[in-house]
């Protein structure tokens, strides 16, 4: 049996995407407001996103035309 190939530009957006859910470190907060503010780390980050509610949409390359079957 041969095994599908595998997207690499998918991967690729994937991987970068991947990298947005990431949230900031607790002593960034510390470095950017100060000792004593009581901030959540997720404000510092530009772009939030969660792989179980915002989905990304990703259309393959080439799709087979179905009027051809």
């Amino acid at each position: 049996m041969v095994k599908p190939k595998k997207q690499k530009q998918k991967k690729i957006k994937l991987a970068k995407h991947g990298k947005r859910t990431n949230w900031a470190p607790f002593w960034a907060v510390i470095k950017k407001y100060g000792q004593g503010k009581r901030v959540h780390p997720s404000q510092m980050t530009r772009i939030r996103r969660n792989w179980r509610q915002n989905k990304l949409k990703i259309k393959p390359r080439r799709i087979k035309k179905k009027h051809l079957g």
